[in-house]
């Protein structure tokens, strides 16, 4: 089931706020927009949205640290 499609989809929902909302709206809509397989796309559906939430804001901080 992991493809490199699907780990570019879920780099752009972690990274990307209005991907992020976009997903958070529809989920399977904007999988299968996406060009992912049905079965990822309901997986997608079942996706823990408060750990989405919480691994983006983790990646934000990351990102914003100085290195």
């Amino acid at each position: 089931m992991n493809t490199p499609a699907l780990e570019r989809f879920l780099a752009g929902i972690y990274v990307d706020a209005e991907a992020r909302a976009r997903f958070q709206a529809a989920p399977y809509e904007e999988a299968k927009r996406a060009g992912l397989s049905e079965e990822q796309c309901r997986a997608l559906e079942s996706v823990d949205r408060v750990g989405l939430e919480m691994a983006a804001h983790s990646l934000s901080l990351k990102a914003a640290s100085p290195r």
